[in-house]
């Protein structure tokens, strides 16, 4: 299902939490979210999955008009909508089954069919055999497969994840994101990912908007956000971000630093890019030298992203030549986080 936001505006008082949004989030796809704390995000997804109504704005679901429906068809269209978030939000007194069998419950289906739902929903979240399992005696990665089941309960036709994985560890994380994308694929889900997290968007997600208070910064293809990043609040989280699993298990080489002084430059690379000679062939042919302080390649929607951060040393007038033979060569240039 597409779902299109125009001109969203929502105020707690003096406080703008969302301020003139509009975003066209593709169907049968995964799309991120991400900010920092206080950028809006929450209250979008709470506008968006008609937890809230806006102040002003509209809401789409294809091409219906869902922000203003009457009180039963706003209740029907809920019932569309699957929701996880961070602290689970699982029943304690319910076992994972009746956990799952909850939604089923109150949508009035017949005890025979939810049974064998809640089974078919046990077996795609690989918890066959748990059903039984009490909440309490359930790791954290389990919990998370249990709200996944339980807001899949009704055949949605889009699932939002509010920051669904910012409680589990890296390697669970990695373990419900692969979960999280087999399922929109099986299901031909629309899934809108809420995360403070760039690694949850580099690993899962093919759309991005980026939020800064209250308002978008930035939004595209995340492949495309990685290898050209426009806002200052998108470069600060692609140079803080972090491995989703341990070195000996990942294939991907992340962001390593070492050395914390200087950096004047931050060199983007892309797809073939990433593995040429390109420093060495321009080294060779001005009189600079690089003297690189980080580095590393990101696996980003199929395609390599490598970043470097350096300095450039020599005469002005060589590092300019330098610079245009990086740019000419397709390199994108920051100088002290100013695009070059």
């Amino acid at each position: 299902m597409r779902i299109s936001l125009r001109h969203l505006h929502r105020a707690y008082g003096s406080l703008h939490a969302v301020h003139d949004i509009s975003l066209n989030i593709p169907s049968n796809t995964v799309y991120g979210i991400i900010g920092k704390s206080g950028a809006g995000k929450s209250t979008l997804v709470r506008l968006v999955s008609l937890l809230e109504y806006p102040d002003s704005g509209e809401i789409y679901y294809d091409d219906k008009r869902v922000d203003n429906l009457p009180k039963d068809e706003l209740i029907s269209q809920r019932r569309r909508i699957g929701m996880i978030f961070q602290n689970f939000n699982l029943f304690s007194s319910r076992n994972a089954a009746e956990n799952i069998a909850y939604p089923l419950e109150i949508s009035g289906v017949p005890k025979d069919r939810i049974q064998s739902r809640v089974q078919e929903l046990l077996d795609l979240v690989g918890l066959s055999g748990r059903g039984n399992a009490p909440i309490s005696t359930l790791s954290g990665g389990q919990k998370q497969r249990v709200a996944i089941a339980r807001a899949l309960a009704n055949h949605p036709d889009i699932l939002f994840c509010d920051e669904a994985t910012s409680a589990l560890d890296p390697q669970t994380t990695r373990s419900i994101l692969t979960l999280l994308g087999d399922l929109q694929q099986r299901m031909n889900l629309s899934v809108v990912m809420i995360t403070h997290q760039m690694e949850v968007v580099r690993d899962a997600c093919v759309h991005v908007a980026v939020l800064e208070n209250g308002s978008v910064v930035e939004e595209g293809k995340v492949v495309d956000v990685f290898a050209r990043p426009a806002s200052a609040t998108t470069k600060d989280f692609l140079a803080n971000l972090a491995p989703l699993a341990e070195p000996a298990q990942s294939k991907r080489l992340d962001m390593v630093r070492w050395s914390d002084e200087g950096g004047r430059y931050t060199l983007r690379f892309r797809g073939e890019s990433t593995g040429e000679p390109v420093l060495s062939r321009i080294q060779k042919k001005y009189d600079v030298e690089f003297n690189i302080r980080a580095g590393g390649v990101q696996h980003v929607s199929g395609e390599e992203v490598g970043t470097l951060i350096c300095d450039i040393i020599g005469e002005p007038d060589e590092v300019e030549k330098a610079l245009t033979a990086l740019q000419l060569s397709g390199i994108l240039v920051e100088e002290e986080g100013l695009q070059a």
